[in-house]
């Protein structure tokens, strides 16, 4: 497990990366913008691009989030489908989720309630 946390304009921004049965989990806190989304980025980066990386992103504790925030869950989710694998987010309800909602990322992405709901989710597209 590794953490790091990044500058943000008001806050920060953690990562903790977890790996678990070749699914990649990224805990998420504080804020999401163009000063700290390289965090996310750079935690998001697979060892092995040619591998099908299947990722759960968990944006429960993030309090904010902009269109850096927003185009890089699109990246990550383009990357891991052209890849053969997959992208999962838990949002819980709130200004993060609306965000998401407004731009349509929910009708692309799959959106979970909890970690286990999305780890627990039979098929990638669910």
């Amino acid at each position: 497990m590794a953490e790091n946390r990044e500058a943000a304009g008001r806050g920060t921004l953690s990562v903790v990366r977890t790996d678990a049965d070749g699914i990649t989990v990224l805990g998420l806190g504080g804020e999401i913008d163009h000063q700290s989304v390289g965090g996310l980025t750079r935690a998001l980066a697979p060892a092995d691009a040619a591998v099908g990386q299947r990722v759960v992103i968990d944006l429960s504790r993030v309090t904010f989030m902009d269109s850096s925030g927003v185009n890089a869950l699109i990246a990550a989710f383009q990357a891991a489908e052209a890849a053969g694998g997959w992208l999962r987010l838990v949002v819980v309800p709130g200004a993060v989720l609306r965000t998401l909602r407004l731009v349509g990322l929910d009708t692309v992405v799959p959106f979970h309630a909890t970690l286990e709901d999305a780890l627990a989710s039979p098929r990638p597209d669910s």
